[in-house]
């Protein structure tokens, strides 16, 4: 695993700005269940599909989701001791969601690991208080925090012990709807490296420390003040965010977000656990809670299909079918065909980051072209023969106008490799018109198992065919051909970070034609009208450092086709890029890893 040089110990004055390299250490495969906590659900506990009654709603949420009251004893013994086997389980197979009651908490660490996701059950943050931390640091990975993957925050209010709470995560650990009554610590103890993040709807009273984050994207949220930047952060909605200053300092910010719905949430009203679904917003700004009731509508856990690992996809859609929703309960999901998603309105809600696992090379969900779809909170894992696509967001060829009620794509996270061979030609397909993919990461893997240029082949993470697409927190890593992939007009994304694949054997194998290199985000040459601010690609090409990246990111030189603050890094000048959009932009060069930088293209 390559290491560079830190930098001076103080955090705010030099700051390490590098990427740690995720090399060829992988996590600990998968622990031993806990005793009492997870025990998978048989297919037998799900009505198989043929039987002529209806499959029920509503019902247990299974094993792996704990949920507390202010009068439960061992609180803290019960958080540790799913701590202990999350830790460094990164590949493994346990999944937990951590629910707390609305009510006071008092002297609690809840440190998450792999798979956890916390949450409190109250309609506004503030029903469900701790008196303690809900921490992410990076022990287990020796003060390393870039591959602190896979782990989420939503609901709850902080008073932290320190005054300061620390979440230093990397991708795919969403904060959302989230007070602290303090500060926010970004990095991990002792300073390493790390490389998240996003943050939404949430309110920190006192100031964000990225420290040694390399980027991150806060949206509608508000802050008391934000420390410092290294290459790339980015505001959009943001009360107390800094000024627009790219590139020195690397601030990106937008006064509103044009759109955003908030992710759908379990909660409880009395005894009765429903699901939120927060109302559309446009030119949003600040939080959905600080003045009172979040707007929104909310649906009874009865009108879903309470799903457990084991159920078979027929049932899952024979529910759909029936007009249920789906919530997805905490474990691993093998699908044999893809879930399909017709109705309009329908939420499919996962917790503690239920995977889907599709076998003989399916898709694993669809939707039908139709308003108000609501995918969020799980995590789609390549199966090892390969698929053509993993989600599809509308047919091919949908053209309806979904403006005034959009479908929303939100902490759905997708993996090729890693946990065993996998492989998929297109991850993440949009063809439905305005749909808001609101935080993914879509990763093929670089380390763990089943990994190799042609063993979790993978070669399109992206591809937007629909008009009217908005992309806000856009992470997409590693693939062997494009990254990003628009076709469809007007389409904006804010915040997108992106590393080259690592383990291209040698140029001829990235060669694109007459181009050095597949962009990490091409935008078609049909396109008259694109928009993006704040967007990173990296490369780390270590088999063979000599490879060159034409640019980062291409596009038609169009004067409807505009860029706002882009970078480009050689991560230790392991392969290098020629530009950073098109012909635009200076060449990286040497071992320094400093950015090449466009403010505005064209």
């Amino acid at each position: 695993m390559p290491h560079f040089p830190m930098d001076s110990p103080d955090p705010v004055r030099s700051l390490p700005a590098r990427r740690s390299v995720l090399g060829a250490m992988a996590a600990t495969a998968a622990s031993p269940t806990l005793p009492g906590l997870s025990s998978p659900a048989s297919a037998a506990s799900a009505a198989p599909v043929a039987q002529p009654r209806a499959l029920p709603g509503g019902g247990d949420l299974g094993p792996n989701v704990i949920v507390f009251d202010p009068s439960t004893s061992g609180i803290q013994a019960k958080l540790d001791e799913v701590f202990r086997q999350q830790e460094s389980a990164q590949f493994g197979t346990g999944r937990y969601a951590l629910l707390f009651k609305p009510g006071t908490y008092n002297g609690l660490n809840a440190q998450l690991g792999f798979y956890t996701s916390i949450a409190g059950l109250g309609l506004s943050p503030d029903d469900t208080a701790i008196n303690g931390d809900v921490t992410v640091d990076a022990g287990w990975f020796n003060g390393n925090a870039t591959q602190n993957f896979w782990r989420s925050a939503e609901n709850l209010a902080l008073s932290p012990v320190s005054g300061t709470d620390r979440w230093a995560v990397a991708q795919a650990a969403p904060f959302r709807r989230m007070h602290v009554r303090g500060g926010l610590d970004l990095a991990p103890t002792g300073y390493g490296w790390a490389s998240g993040g996003y943050i939404a709807d949430s309110r920190i009273d006192g100031s964000v420390g990225p420290y040694s984050q390399q980027q991150w994207y806060t949206r509608d949220s508000s802050v008391g003040g934000w420390a410092n930047a290294v290459w790339n952060m980015v505001f959009s909605g943001v009360q107390g965010a800094p000024a627009q200053s790219f590139p020195n300092p690397p601030y990106t910010t937008l006064d509103t977000t044009p759109v955003s719905r908030e992710k759908p949430f379990l909660y409880l009203n009395g005894s009765e656990y429903r699901v939120f679904l927060p109302e559309r917003r446009t030119n949003a700004r600040g939080t959905t809670w600080g003045s009172g009731t979040p707007r929104g509508t909310s649906l009874p856990l009865t009108q879903f299909y309470v799903a457990r690992p084991g159920v078979t996809a027929a049932t899952l859609n024979a529910a759909l079918a029936q007009g249920l929703h789906l919530l997805l309960t905490p474990g691993i999901y093998h699908l044999d065909q893809p879930i399909q998603v017709d109705r309009a309105g329908t939420v499919v809600l996962g917790l503690g980051y239920a995977t889907l696992i599709p076998d003989n090379g399916v898709t694993a969900l669809r939707t039908a072209d139709v308003d108000g779809v609501r995918l969020a909170g799980f995590l789609i894992d390549a199966g090892p023969v390969n698929s053509s696509t993993l989600l599809e967001v509308g047919p091919t060829g949908a053209s309806a106008s979904h403006s005034a009620n959009p479908t929303t794509v939100q902490d759905v996270f997708i993996r090729i490799g890693g946990a065993g061979a996998g492989k998929a030609t297109t991850s993440m397909v949009i063809n439905s018109r305005h749909t808001i993919i609101d935080h993914t990461w879509v990763w093929r893997a670089d380390h763990g198992t089943g990994v190799g240029w042609e063993t979790n082949r993978a070669d399109y993470g992206i591809r937007v065919n629909g008009d009217d697409v908005l992309a806000t927190g856009l992470f997409v890593e590693h693939f062997n051909k494009y990254d990003v992939q628009w076709y469809g007009q007007r389409g904006r994304t804010i915040f997108f970070q992106n590393e080259k694949a690592y383990d291209a054997p040698n140029q001829a194998a990235i060669q694109n034609g007459n181009v050095k290199g597949f962009a990490a985000y091409k935008v078609a040459d049909s396109v008259t009208t694109h928009e993006g601010w704040g967007l990173g690609s990296y490369c780390y090409y270590n088999v063979d450092p000599t490879i060159v990246q034409h640019n980062g990111f291409a596009a038609p030189n169009t004067p409807g086709v505009k860029f706002h603050d882009l970078l480009v890094v050689s991560l230790g000048g392991q392969g290098q890029y020629e530009h950073v959009v098109n012909e635009t932009g200076a060449p990286t060069s040497g071992t320094s890893t400093v950015p090449s930088t466009v403010a505005s293209y064209p």
